[in-house]
């Protein structure tokens, strides 16, 4: 039953985490400005995000491997957007 539950709470979780992304690149959007955002900052959270796909992959953990695959894809355009926009 717990593990369950903490498996609902874990799933959750990387839904959550993906989503967390989504305001900064809609505050990109509309600003059309990304200057005080850190490039390393947003290329390490995408370099870590990888990292955790590939060891959910080799693990055998979907769940893990699918949910950092969304955060990737947020982070991932955020980190674009920064890129587009320092241009």
């Amino acid at each position: 039953m717990l593990a369950e539950v903490i498996r609902i709470i874990f799933g959750a979780s990387m839904f959550i985490n993906a989503a967390l992304f989504i305001p900064q690149a809609v505050r990109i959007l509309r600003a059309k400005d990304a200057k005080e955002l850190s490039f390393i900052t947003f290329g390490g959270f995408c370099l870590i995000q990888a990292s955790a796909v590939a060891y959910g992959y080799v693990q055998h953990d979907y769940y893990l491997m699918f949910g950092y695959s969304l955060s990737l894809v947020t982070c991932g355009f955020v980190f674009l957007l920064i890129l587009f926009y320092r241009k």
